[in-house]
């Protein structure tokens, strides 16, 4: 299903290796089930906890962030993404993930919690990791949560 993208990357991390543009509109258009218009925010720690503990209020620094906005045109989703490259880093790290591998999902995790997706019960947690899953194949990457 082709669905309307209206996206903008920033990258506002020091870290090395990150993904580039096109890998990340290429996630984000694979992951979309609506139109959107969307920003991915690439960012170090400080910015991804200052995000966490003011909009959220949980003061600890997350591997991703989503900022819903809800409809914001006739078919078309409005929402931020924000992924912690350091986080995202370590995590790869210590779960044996190529690094790209752990970006596509954090970005794809982060587009779905951006159309209604979550992972709050166990029911919607497979929904959402199903989903997820069968995402990131489509890129030949390993099933996120199996080893």
């Amino acid at each position: 299903m082709t669905s309307e993208l209206r996206l903008a990357v920033q990258f506002a991390s020091e870290a090395d290796d990150l993904p580039s543009r096109a890998q990340i509109r290429r996630w984000v258009a694979a992951a979309l089930e609506h139109g959107a218009e969307i920003t991915v925010r690439l960012v170090d720690a400080d910015e991804a906890q200052a995000l966490n503990r003011d909009y959220r209020a949980k003061d600890y620094v997350p591997n991703v962030l989503t900022f819903e906005y809800g409809e914001i045109g006739p078919g078309l989703l409005g929402g931020d993404v924000v992924i912690c490259a350091p986080v995202v880093e370590r995590e790869a790290r210590e779960q044996g993930k190529r690094l790209k591998h752990h970006y596509a999902h954090m970005t794809v995790h982060g587009v779905l919690h951006l159309q209604g997706y979550d992972h709050v019960d166990a029911a919607d947690a497979e929904r959402m990791e199903t989903r997820e899953a069968a995402i990131l194949k489509r890129f030949h990457i390993p099933h996120p949560y199996h080893s």
